[in-house]
């Protein structure tokens, strides 16, 4: 398998609970409601589209880890990486979103890298779920740090492997296409106007390099390792590339290729659709992706933990401290494994090996 892999304009924050709402046109399925969330703008075309959400408008609220209510976490104790029969122990890891400092922390906590943040964990297999940029302060760093442990671990005999996320896509996009209008099915839209208003980060496209733009690129889609399916959405529209894992991977790499702006947007903007195994119907949508690419339990990123819970916070002058992001969230009656734990909102990046102990 082949593993390849900036500052916008400040959209308003709050600092009340208010803000972890779920914007009801980023639903996947049924027509776009209008969004009392606070900063959500939805055109009138595109609040009636029915093909489901476009990503023109901001996908998920930025919130200032420093200027909102602190999602509490609860502490972990340090866990050393082992081996099975050969072979070593598997993490995944959730959107990390430029959280440098945090990933760092997260892998340290669970044994994966030293004090210097080099690989320690001999045979172990890590993978990374996707969405390394946007909203955070350092998705370059982060790149880079991924393209370095896969080297580190390599060299003693484990992996560290990663998955195309949203976010790979929209800064290729925006890399790539720039301004060129694009049909969103909603309108004209652009790569560039998407990713700054989705947290594109000034210094990272500064900072972007053809090496990164090329291991984005040749990045896989989706991976079934030990039982476990591993995408980053939560949505079936992985089901529209390809009826293997083979056929999907090579269905993005080769859209990629060809370098089309409007098919290039139409791959980001499926792979932004979530909540897809959230609601009733959800253990069957998950159910359809594992006939069709095998495993017994799906592994995701892409909607925060805290959204899939539902509405977090309650009604002006009610008391709510939302809910702890202490882990993975197992859903889907029990099908679905969320990896999301909100790092952009608060919450908690999560690196967590498999399987649960729960």
């Amino acid at each position: 398998m082949t593993q390849g892999a900036g500052q916008g304009p400040e959209t308003e924050r709050t600092a009340t609970l208010r803000d972890f709402r779920v914007p009801a046109y980023v639903h996947e399925t049924g027509p776009y409601g209008q969004s009392t969330h606070p900063g959500d703008v939805v055109p009138p075309d595109e609040a009636i589209h029915p093909d489901g959400y476009t990503p023109t408008e901001r996908d998920l609220p930025v919130i200032n880890r420093g200027d909102t209510v602190q999602v509490p976490v609860a502490p972990e104790p340090l866990a050393a990486p082992h081996e099975t029969d050969g072979t070593g122990a598997l993490y995944v890891v959730g959107d990390v979103h430029g959280y440098l400092d945090e990933l760092v922390s997260a892998l340290q906590a669970q044994g994966l890298v030293d004090a210097a943040g080099q690989w320690c964990a001999g045979t172990s297999r890590l993978w990374f779920l996707g969405d390394f940029t946007d909203r955070g302060p350092d998705g370059i760093g982060v790149i880079d740090l991924v393209m370095r442990l896969s080297a580190e671990a390599a060299a003693a005999g484990g992996y560290c492997k990663a998955l195309m996320g949203n976010h790979e896509l929209l800064l290729l996009g925006a890399k790539r296409f720039g301004d060129t209008p694009v049909n969103s099915g909603a309108g004209t839209a652009t790569f560039q106007a998407a990713w700054l208003l989705n947290g594109g980060q000034k210094t990272d496209m500064d900072r972007l390099q053809d090496h990164h733009l090329q291991w984005m690129a040749r990045l896989d889609a989706v991976e079934e390792v030990d039982g476990y399916l591993l995408v980053h959405s939560d949505t079936t529209a992985y089901l529209d590339y390809g009826d293997s894992i083979e056929a999907v991977n090579d269905t993005v790499r080769e859209t990629l290729t060809r370098n089309d702006a409007d098919e290039c947007w139409d791959l980001f903007r499926k792979f932004t659709k979530r909540f897809s195994f959230r609601d009733e119907g959800g253990a069957d949508a998950v159910r359809s992706l594992l006939n069709t690419y095998g495993g017994t339990r799906i592994v995701h990123g892409h909607s925060p933990i805290p959204y899939l819970l539902g509405e977090v916070g309650s009604e002006e002058g009610e008391d709510s401290t939302g809910p702890v992001v202490e882990g993975p969230h197992v859903y889907a009656d029990g099908l679905a494994i969320a990896m999301d734990g909100g790092v952009t909102m608060a919450g908690k990046l999560l690196v967590q090996q498999l399987p649960l102990d729960i």
